[in-house]
């Protein structure tokens, strides 16, 4: 968690910006951070990250177009040097929230905030540190998404019972449970598959959650996101279908191609519905293959797996990671992946 003075300098940050910029990892973690923390302003641009793992130069000319005072960045464990300099040079003050377990010197004039890095180690979705510092209680669906989203079953859980019961399920013990089970899980799948729209249509959804007043908004079906949800729902629910079949006595490694990217969202259920195995999902696109990695060891299996491999990167959390790799590559990826697991 954070300390009570992180809080109250954070929110000092929020305050004092006037035109933020807020830079977001491309998941319901990211979005939702976004969301309540420019609820709580009442102000501020939101742009969800796609490139892994790092927020990138790409991303700089975005300092340009939007020309803010201060950068929000979100759930993203490395940020670029070039993105940084050019923040500095612009003389934009940077406030950086994450909970990812890395090591590396944060510059001098960057605010970092990253309870994994203080004296009492925690790492709570970066959702759940921005509900800590807003502290809406209208926003508690928005924050218990965020949580669901990235796996965390968050302390205040019985009291968005008390105020959305018909959006939960008696038994729901664990944060996939939520997500998988109940319909505040669906909430959470819709956004998810949302943020994989055109831009235009992502900045209405961002539009559409800063006004809503109850998380059944979401589920109406005049919502321009049930469409796109539903369309991304069919694919994907055939794409688990055959991944379930891949599954081995400790390995579960599937490769698909296609025009959409879904190898985090198909790792984190695979690995609900097989919890002892390894899960390994690879989306190979053109020369490129995004790859997700779930279980135990899941980090350490990671880095072993691409080690030496060309512009290889990869990183994240001990039982849930994310990878990238050159395509000509993803054989011997799969080789490596399969002695790690014996």
């Amino acid at each position: 968690m954070l300390t009570q003075e992180q809080i109250k300098e954070i929110r000092e940050h929020l305050e004092k910006a006037q035109n933020p910029l807020f830079f977001f990892d491309n998941d319901t973690d990211g979005l939702c951070s976004f969301i309540l923390l420019s609820k709580y302003i009442r102000r501020g641009k939101g742009i969800a990250i796609k490139s892994f793992p790092a927020l990138d130069k790409q991303y700089v000319r975005k300092l340009e177009e939007f020309n803010p005072d201060y950068v929000f960045i979100l759930d993203k464990p490395i940020v670029s040097e070039e993105f940084l300099d050019e923040a500095k040079k612009l003389n934009i003050t940077v406030v950086w929230i994450d909970h990812h377990d890395v090591d590396f010197r944060i510059p001098e004039d960057v605010y970092y905030y990253n309870p994994n890095k203080n004296k009492e180690k925690s790492s709570e979705p970066v959702t759940f540190l921005a509900y800590q510092i807003t502290r809406k209680k209208e926003d508690i669906w928005l924050a218990l998404i965020g949580c669901i989203g990235d796996n965390f079953f968050p302390d205040f859980v019985n009291k968005f019972i008390e105020n959305y019961p018909c959006l939960w399920q008696q038994n729901t013990k664990t944060a996939f449970d939520a997500y998988y089970k109940t319909e505040i899980g669906k909430i959470a799948k819709i956004l998810n598959f949302a943020l994989k729209d055109k831009t235009n249509n992502v900045v209405k959804m961002f539009k559409i959650l800063m006004n809503a007043k109850a998380p059944e908004e979401v589920l109406e079906e005049n919502n321009p996101m049930i469409k796109r949800y539903n369309q991304i729902n069919k694919k994907y629910k055939k794409l688990i279908e055959k991944a379930k079949k891949q599954a081995k006595e400790k390995l579960l490694f599937f490769q698909y191609a296609g025009d959409l990217s879904l190898s985090g969202d198909l790792a984190n259920e695979l690995s609900y519905l097989f919890p002892e195995k390894i899960i390994v999902v690879c989306y190979v696109k053109e020369n490129k293959v995004n790859i997700s990695i779930r279980g135990k060891k899941a980090r350490e299996i990671t880095l072993k797996a691409i080690k030496g491999l060309e512009n290889a990167t990869g990183g994240g959390h001990e039982l849930a990671t994310g990878a990238k790799i050159n395509s000509r590559d993803i054989e011997e990826f799969k080789n490596r992946i399969g002695e790690l697991t014996k």
